[in-house]
């Protein structure tokens, strides 16, 4: 199965629509043409997303190497140019309970502080760059969708102060209220010090820019329709031309087909993540909500919501879900998320909506991401699956995987948690069905009072 989707999630061709392509002017596409002739470089990196452009970046401007970027669409085309814009801790599906159990305390914190120092990455890269994010808040509020939910919130302090050693700070509904905002479905928060929002697509086009000016080439609309090694080079053949490489670094995450390379090939479960904005709101509508923060938001449900304000006033809101990808299914997902947004809001019930879009998000069989080299072709990396978190985590990532392939470090000096085999998901061609299966039972638990 190469892709799972309907063809409408693939398609380059069709507008995304979401509210961060409104922030930038259109891809500069002088500067990143297509690759309309055989060429040949240092390393080939597929993806121009985030951790692609952090591997270039890292590449060129750190290493002088020669390197190109191909990219099915333009710069920051799928999720790194139209998520949430959560610049914060996550990228795995494991609890904390089975990081511990499974990797060890030692590992687990060496992990919490790759993350905590992924996001700082992020502003540095800005700063020493000069690319204008639109950083908001600090940290990340965790709101417990019910009373009962806050009791897990007490157990997620204790272990970012003690394991991650994090600034937390544990709000009561009171607290929560003076602080952040009131919601019938906000019963108490945790304060995780460590993250900030930003506009993902003017860090993406700026990291682009960056690539450019120190010497990276980046060749949009040039997706890889096949690929061989022939006398130690890797040949990438795209619609107008090859690119020769001795190195290449797969960064494609939730847009990886699974016959791209026969190392990756069912490996991975992409799934959809839903966003929808409002118009810009007053002081008076927020005060009516009394939101009072502009750190990024997300709750305890296992299908959770995220949300954050902009910075001109729009409330962004987001989802999990669906498992097809076709119109019907997102005019669906868009009238629910309206409906909840009203539900968990009272005061904005009825707001206008200016827009809705989705892409997909990464999971891996392992629930960890995953950097490293393919075990049979040690010339062939690869960074990848960051569970719908990846804007700190893919910086980093392409950073980690630019000094694998520079060779100034191995391997074996990642976090373990980084260093999991891609393993294959058991009867793949079953992957949507486990998904729909799971949406079931996390719809349930997030109905009950657990």
């Amino acid at each position: 199965m190469t892709t799972l989707y309907n063809a409408n999630v693939y398609d380059r061709t069709r507008p995304v629509g979401s509210f961060w392509e409104t922030t930038v002017e259109p891809a500069n596409l002088t500067h990143y043409s297509p690759l309309n002739a055989d060429q040949t470089c240092d390393v080939a990196i597929i993806g121009g997303g985030i951790t692609g452009l952090s591997a270039a970046l890292h590449l060129g401007r750190d290493r002088q190497l020669q390197v190109r970027v191909l990219e099915a669409g333009v710069p920051a085309w799928g999720a790194s140019g139209r998520n949430g814009g959560f610049c914060c801790v996550g990228s795995t599906r494991l609890n904390y309970e089975e990081l511990l159990q499974r990797f060890g305390r030692q590992e687990t914190h060496r992990y919490f502080q790759d993350q905590r120092e992924a996001v700082e990455l992020v502003r540095q890269i800005a700063s020493e760059e000069g690319i204008e994010i639109d950083a908001q808040g600090d940290g990340e509020i965790v709101s417990a969708h019910t009373s009962t939910r806050r009791a897990s919130l007490v157990s997620d302090y204790e272990f970012l102060t003690e394991v991650a050693e994090y600034p937390c700070k544990l709000w009561s509904p009171e607290e929560m209220a003076e602080h952040a905002f009131r919601s019938p479905e906000a019963h108490g928060a945790l304060l995780v010090g460590v993250g900030f929002g930003l506009n993902p697509m003017k860090y993406c086009r700026g990291l682009a820019a960056a690539v450019y000016r120190h010497g990276g080439t980046i060749h949009a609309h040039s997706a890889v329709q096949s690929w061989e090694k022939a006398d130690g080079w890797h040949l990438l053949h795209t619609p107008s031309g090859t690119l020769r490489a001795k190195q290449v670094i797969v960064a494609t995450n939730g847009y990886t087909e699974d016959s791209l390379h026969p190392s990756l090939g069912d490996r991975l479960l992409p799934t959809l993540s839903n966003i929808i904005t409002t118009r810009p709101l007053t002081t008076a509508e927020l005060e009516a909500q009394g939101w009072r923060t502009q750190t990024p938001v997300y709750d305890t449900r296992d299908l959770l919501f995220y949300f954050r304000l902009l910075a001109d006033g729009r409330f962004l809101f987001g989802s999990r879900g669906g498992t097809v990808g076709d119109g019907r299914e997102g005019d669906r997902a868009q009238a629910y998320m309206t409906r909840r947004l009203g539900e968990m809001f009272p005061a904005w019930q009825g707001i206008e909506i200016t827009h809705f879009w989705n892409g997909l998000v990464c999971i891996s069989a392992a629930l960890t991401p995953h950097i490293g080299s393919m075990a049979d072709d040690p010339s062939v990396f690869y960074a990848i699956a960051y569970h719908g978190n990846g804007v700190a985590t893919g910086t980093w990532s392409g950073r980690a995987v630019a000094r694998l392939v520079a060779g100034t470090h191995s391997s074996t000096q990642l976090c373990s948690v980084f260093r999991q085999p891609l393993k294959r998901f058991p009867l793949p061609s079953l992957r949507i069905w486990y998904l729909r299966g799971a949406y079931a039972v996390y719809s349930l638990k997030d109905g009950l009072p657990l």
